[in-house]
């Protein structure tokens, strides 16, 4: 069984800013359970260190990472947990301050962070078969990991997260950050700059993206930022892989952030839905239909399109609760609507988990209308907690919400097509009829307790991929 190599920039518990970490912390585990042996390494960051697995820690070497015509000193810790050995890279210069990101200096310090994991492979006992990076973070160590093979035999996997963050960086950092040849250059090079997403692309053995229909999407001109032609060049390499949910933690069984815990009865799920109508303040009544938002409130969400038509939707007896912060004007807007309708919306501006998983297992019905999400995770969350998502059908959100047909009862949720607020508008009153039809809401139930989005199967997917 092939022993793997994960590369990120975070990864839960440890260290924690969006999705990335989930996958990073989830599907190790996942890979694990099928035999694989795996490995992951992270930039030890300051809150890291102050952190209750820093004591725990033991050191492993310490090198001089070359960059450019410097050596940077390094330091590699290892820290050791169900069944999985996690390193860490020790440099206070780059990685001992607030935050994981948002420097002048962020190239540089991941350009650091990928020459020191193949300066560690050079010197580490074990033996890897595959190293597997993830986002702009991590592209030139796949990059450079390609070109210098650091094990015998090593295959380079690379997976695009977000396309939108490719790893910008001026051209004569090149010469200034990189210890390869001038030979080397035009597969970094990309329209000026270098350009660390699309060097991962040019030299890894296999790229994957987290949802099939995400894998198609960003071929194309709208999604692809402008890398569209480099990854259709690359084609018979790019795979898509869906993300999977990690649904030990997100198991409304045993989730004690909620008021009643359930495995697949509406009637306790209803509880649920009461509970929070009364901390609320909304009218508590079961039979009226509760939608929720969590996300975050930024264009890519859809909330333009929940701007034209919620004032109409909410004429309808339904209540409606957000949770999420971003962008100004969509917060003034959520504001305005608690105050036109107080007695039917609730908003808080913010994030809590523990209110999120609240959110997930008390309402209805989830509302993720987006312009492009590569794979989504807060459509298998509403999935797991029985509540049914309404999307639109891009990337993972078409890959794993299935609509419900009313006469074949199938279906997990409810999508449309075009980014169009009157097709949203529709998809919603088609919930609420079927919320009022007690037998299909019985069917929608069971088949969102039918629906498995565990890691399981992208982990085989996965291994057959090192395997190829």
């Amino acid at each position: 069984m092939k022993h793997v190599l994960f590369a990120a920039s975070e990864c839960t518990p440890f260290i924690k800013s969006g999705g990335l970490a989930d996958v990073i912390g989830s599907l190790p585990q996942a890979l694990v359970k099928e035999g694989a042996e795996v490995s992951v390494i992270l930039p030890l960051y300051k809150e890291i260190i102050h952190s209750e697995y820093r004591q725990d820690m033991e050191e492993v070497m310490i090198f001089n990472t070359p960059v450019g015509w410097r050596n940077q000193y390094t330091r590699i810790l290892k820290y050791e947990t169900r069944g999985i050995t996690y390193y860490f890279v020790d440099n206070e210069y780059y990685f001992n301050r607030d935050g994981l990101y948002g420097y002048i200096d962020d190239g540089e310090r991941f350009v650091y962070f990928s020459n020191a994991i193949i300066e560690f492979m050079y010197r580490v006992e074990a033996h890897f078969d595959v190293l597997h990076c993830h986002d702009w973070q991590t592209g030139a160590a796949v990059a450079i990991g390609s070109i210098k093979r650091p094990h015998p035999g090593m295959k380079t996997v690379y997976t695009i997260h977000n396309i939108q963050y490719q790893g910008w960086i001026e051209e004569s950092a090149f010469s200034e950050l990189f210890n390869l040849e001038r030979e080397h250059y035009a597969g970094f090079e990309w329209q000026g700059m270098l350009n660390m997403m699309k060097a991962a692309i040019h030299h890894a053995d296999d790229i994957t993206t987290v949802s099939e229909t995400y894998a198609e999407e960003i071929m194309t001109p709208f999604f692809g930022e402008g890398l569209e032609s480099v990854l259709e060049y690359r084609r018979e390499d790019l795979h898509g892989i869906i993300n999977g949910l990690d649904v030990t933690d997100y198991n409304p069984v045993r989730d004690e952030a909620l008021y009643y815990r359930y495995r697949s009865s509406r009637r306790t799920k209803l509880k649920n839905k009461t509970a929070l109508q009364q901390d609320l303040g909304l009218k508590v009544d079961e039979n009226i239909p509760l939608y929720s938002i969590v996300t975050r409130l930024v264009g890519q969400k859809g909330i333009d399109l929940i701007e034209h038509i919620m004032h109409e939707f909410l004429a309808e007896d339904v209540q409606l609760v957000v949770l999420g912060s971003g962008e100004a004007v969509y917060e003034d807007y959520f504001r305005s609507l608690v105050h036109n309708f107080p007695d039917k919306v609730h908003v808080t501006l913010g994030f809590s988990e523990s209110y999120a998983r609240k959110l997930y297992a008390s309402s209805d019905f989830f509302i993720m209308p987006s312009l492009f999400e590569p794979c989504g995770l807060g459509q298998l969350i509403a999935i797991r907690y029985l509540t049914a998502p309404i999307v639109r059908e891009t990337g993972g959100l078409k890959d794993t919400v299935i609509p419900y047909n009313e006469y074949e009862q199938t279906g997990n949720g409810f999508s449309f097509e075009n980014y169009n607020a009157h097709e949203l508008l529709n998809a919603m009153k088609y919930s609420l009829y079927i919320f009022h039809q007690k037998s299909h809401m019985e069917a929608l139930c069971k088949n969102m307790t039918a629906s498995d989005y565990s890691w399981a199967k992208s982990a085989e997917q996965y291994l057959n991929l090192y395997d190829a």
